[in-house]
């Protein structure tokens, strides 16, 4: 688990500031492991530590910090004996407000490491100065906790992922990836109603009657899923982005769909190897046509792609 950078900044530009809550340490059996976090205001919440009486008590008490606003402190809580949790374990959890002063300090990259615990030691223990100068030598360690510091790696800038359609199976797809960390999603219909009221956080949405015209702006390692109500709306972005650059391509539809618009791509000059990098159809097909299912399917192959395969600019 790492900071996500940007999902603290888009909280903090909504809220003013949030109180961060995150395991910074367990020991037995837990609901989440260590680095998972949620944030808290006073109206809400995103993210999870667990579920259950774990998170509800432990956003009670971030709410009343941040009313409070009080300094970060630690807590250790044994989910049997306090929770009447099963899970018979315990979890240190480390709370922290988060505003613009405090996102100032969070690096770009790296490990970000800060006393948490009121007893803290004065001085960052050694173990952290160590896993400090193994991430800027050798690559980004894990989470640490010792003597009340916390260290934590901040996740690399967000995988940008534009969402092309706010159809059923667009508006699924948006639903189930907008809660996964580490993405940038951007999401182009033809009208604002297309969309529904409440947008997933973190995600932008763009309209316009010519959204082809938008391609343009998407950066040249984006990954696209096509999703639109229009044939002749996918061949269009199709074409643009063979020509635009892309890390990732996918296009719903079907293998006779497929074998048509390779035929018109190649009629409009572009190279079977080029058009080969587009993926049709999307999803599993032995989970069914159900936008939920499809949804799923893409979610996890999307998921389970292997740096190897980001690296030559694949796409489920």
């Amino acid at each position: 688990m790492s900071i996500q950078r940007a999902a603290l900044r888009d909280a903090v530009a909504a809220h003013g500031a949030v109180m961060r809550v995150v395991i910074c340490a367990h020991q037995g059996s837990s609901p989440r492991e260590a680095g998972a976090a949620m944030l808290v205001w006073a109206g809400g919440q995103s993210g999870t530590i667990g579920g259950g009486a774990l998170e509800f008590e432990a956003a009670k008490a971030a709410r009343l910090m941040l009313a409070r606003g009080e300094a970060p402190r630690t807590e250790r809580v044994a989910l049997g004996p306090h929770l009447g949790q099963c899970c018979g374990g315990a979890v240190t959890l480390g709370y922290e407000r988060i505003d613009a002063e405090t996102l100032a300090r969070i690096p770009t990259e790296g490990l970000f490491a800060r006393p948490l615990a009121r007893d803290a030691a004065p001085e960052m223990p050694l173990a952290l100065r160590r896993a400090l100068r193994a991430a800027r030598g050798e690559g980004v360690g894990g989470l640490r906790f010792a003597q009340g510091w916390l260290a934590e790696p901040v996740a690399p800038p967000a995988r940008a992922l534009w969402v092309w359609g706010a159809g059923h199976v667009g508006r699924a797809l948006v639903a189930t990836m907008a809660p996964l960390p580490g993405l940038s999603i951007t999401w182009i219909d033809t009208t604002h109603d297309r969309f529904p009221d409440d947008l997933p956080q973190g995600v932008a949405a763009r309209w316009t009657d010519t959204p082809a015209a938008l391609v343009a702006e998407a950066p040249p390692d984006a990954e696209h899923l096509i999703l639109t109500f229009s044939h002749a709306l996918d061949l269009d972005l199709c074409h643009r982005l063979l020509s635009h650059g892309f890390a990732g391509c996918g296009l719903i539809g079907s293998a006779s769909k497929w074998a048509r618009f390779r035929s018109r791509l190649q009629a409009l000059g572009h190279a079977p190897a080029q058009i080969g990098r587009i993926r049709c159809p999307i999803g599993d097909p032995s989970l069914g046509k159900h936008p939920q299912a499809i949804a799923i399917s893409v979610a996890a192959a999307f998921l389970s792609q292997s740096s190897a395969a980001l690296s030559q600019r694949t796409l489920p």
